[in-house]
């Protein structure tokens, strides 16, 4: 049997996360007027929200966060 560990996929959020809620508003707040929506919002079993949004002039732009921290990370 394999023990479980932080590397393996993960199905949902660690329980240490900020809720969601909070990272939207997080980005919300960064780009004020230049966001225009969100357009996916999504869990990856790696471990991070892959987010996708418009900004105010269309452009696609997509984001991974880490759950824990808020922060963006580096592809």
């Amino acid at each position: 049997m394999i023990a479980p560990s932080a590397l393996m996929a993960q199905d949902v959020p660690p329980a240490d996360s900020k809720p969601l809620s909070e990272i939207l508003a997080g980005i919300e707040a960064d780009l004020g007027t230049d966001l225009g929506h969100f357009d996916e919002v999504d869990w990856d079993d790696d471990g991070y929200y892959d987010i996708e949004y418009r900004t105010s002039d269309n452009r696609e732009v997509r984001v991974r966060i880490d759950p824990v921290t808020g922060e963006a990370i580096q592809r």
